[in-house]
């Protein structure tokens, strides 16, 4: 029966028999005397030990009655490792590197590194976890707060359920290193080193300024105006400083967006024209439609234009904000100027023939007599077709839209002018005169032909389309169709109340506006129309106050 003892040890307590406590008290005597040669940072060293040792402890101890045994130190000394196999002496942890290759990586955890913070240190200890430079892991949280918000909700929440990595084991363990009297050992030897020289550049500052003090003890005055000189300096650069970073972040997200909004921009307009309705939910730059050139082609030479300046940026934004990022070497620089000169001449090239292909104006007239059964009143209408496009309103409009007609996609406009004037015969006519653009006045001339637009006769009633259809790469052409009705003197003619939005500039004997002249008669006579019922209106009006 063995005689069990109650310990304290790192902050835990623990039930252990008298064999196992003799056995881990010469075990910490032990590595207590083979860092006897080296007191520094001695007790930090074997506070973290014992600080390791009861966590292991901890792990086996399910059960606050269970005893440890002498089992459990073996098992404990077997990971941590025995003194003699780490007892170095001062010229081994001297040696920079070979000392370090002996670290074998183990399994990490998350913690966060407030050493290395810029706020609560979560991306410094998301870095060690995924073993990569901090900077990427800071802008990865802003870009996707810029973007979706979820950055800051999610910084928020490892910042709360992610501990701090405070004792030399938590270190260890954050960096992935194996938790044992080596790695301790090293690991504050190592933080001690670090203090120490922070500690001696500032005695140093001191013990010069001192110097320099005594030294100067004549020309105090002066002295005094150069260290505010100086303060003053360091406070300026410290600013602006500070405001480069600012300006880099802000570099970072611009650029970033406007990439972003580039390759989303590229794959939805490859994805529409996979599908074959891009035209429908895209409306192209002119010189898409009317370039020689694939659309494809003049799509990724618009990403390359605009998107490659931004990428310079974006690169710029991260050296600013991390001396690691390297700037492109002189093959990536040249090549990537390479092509974007290629894309900008591509862009010129396409420009050039566009402002070519509007370079004329082209007309096509024709003229025809209509045959009216009743010739006492012509009644002039307008109609639209709702299969082709539906308008609830018809009115002239410089708008074109993409519509289908037999199978075949067209340029549907409503830009129509209709005028009334005096025939030089006795017979009524109509003149159509259909005006485009080209390169030339005969493709000029060519592409006025070839718009579609109809009229049809009906008795005596003239019933005008309310639109025209032109070829699709016209869609942003200057096209227009004038309509005029060549009326004989003496012949009337009625606006229907269709004609309100296309009357176009009609000479009257009342000088009424063209929109009031819908819903009455007007009779041709030698010095232009003349409403007959306008008279009567005005006199019921009258009446009626």
């Amino acid at each position: 029966m063995n005689k069990t003892i109650n310990i304290n040890l790192g902050g835990y307590f623990f039930h252990i028999d008298e064999t196992a406590y003799q056995k881990l008290r010469r075990y910490l005597d032990a590595i207590s005397k083979s860092l006897s040669d080296d007191p520094q940072g001695k007790n930090e060293i074997i506070s973290d030990i014992e600080t390791r040792i009861s966590e292991l402890l901890s792990e086996k101890i399910t059960d606050a009655r269970q005893v440890v045994n002498e089992q459990d130190i073996n098992d404990i000394i077997k990971i941590m490792g025995e003194p003699e196999d780490y007892a170095e002496s001062e010229e081994g942890y001297a040696e920079t590197k070979s000392t370090y290759q002996r670290r074998t990586n183990t399994s990490k955890k998350l913690f966060r590194d407030r050493e290395d913070r810029f706020i609560s240190g979560v991306a410094s200890g998301i870095a060690h976890y995924f073993d990569v430079d901090v900077v990427w892991i800071r802008i990865a949280f802003i870009l996707t707060t810029v973007f979706t918000g979820i950055g800051l909700i999610g910084y928020i929440v490892l910042w709360i359920v992610t501990p701090e990595a405070k004792t030399t084991a938590e270190k260890l363990q954050m960096e992935g290193e194996k938790v044992n009297i080596d790695n301790i050992e090293k690991k504050i030897r190592e933080e001690f080193s670090s203090m120490k020289e922070t500690i001696e550049d500032g005695a140093n500052n001191v013990k010069k300024k001192v110097n320099d003090g005594f030294q100067k003890n004549g020309k105090k005055a002066k002295s005094g105006f150069q260290d505010f000189l100086d303060t003053l300096g360091k406070i300026i650069v410290t600013f602006f400083n500070v405001i480069g970073k600012f300006i880099g972040v802000i570099i970072i997200i611009t650029s970033a967006v406007v990439l972003v909004s580039l390759i989303i921009a590229l794959f939805s307009v490859g994805s529409f024209e996979i599908l074959g309705f891009g035209d429908e939910f895209i409306n192209f730059p002119t010189f898409i439609y009317d370039s020689l050139i694939p659309y494809w082609i003049l799509a990724i030479a618009l990403l390359v234009l605009i998107g490659f300046p931004f990428l310079i940026l974006f690169v710029l934004g991260l050296r600013i904000l991390s001396n690691n990022v390297k700037q492109f070497s002189k093959t990536t620089s040249f090549t990537l100027l390479g092509i974007w000169i290629v894309a900008l001449f591509l862009l010129i090239f396409t420009g050039l023939e566009l402002g070519t292909s509007k370079a004329y104006n082209g007309n096509k007239i024709v003229t025809s007599e209509l045959t009216v059964q009743n010739t006492d009143t012509l009644n002039l209408k307008m109609i639209n077709d709702d299969d082709i496009f539906y308008r609830s309103n018809l009115r002239r409009s410089t708008s074109r839209e993409i519509v289908t007609d037999n199978g075949i996609k067209k340029a549907y406009s409503n830009y129509i002018k209709v005028d009334v004037e005096k025939s030089n015969s006795d017979a009524i006519s109509i003149k159509v005169r259909k005006v485009s653009e080209g390169r030339n006045r005969k493709h000029a001339k060519e592409n006025a032909e070839n718009i579609e637009y109809n009229y049809t006769l009906e008795g005596n009633d003239l019933t005008l389309n309310a639109f025209f259809l032109s070829k699709l790469k016209h869609r942003f052409s200057d096209e227009t169709v004038y309509v005029t009705v060549y009326l004989p003197e003496n012949k009337v003619i009625y606006f229907d109340n269709t004609t309100r939005n296309f009357l176009h500039t009609i000479y009257d004997v009342d000088g009424m506006y063209d929109s009031d002249m819908i819903n009455h008669h007007f009779k041709m006579t030698s010095d232009g129309l003349d409403c007959s019922d306008c008279i009567e209106e005005v006199e019921e009006k009258e009446l009626e106050e």
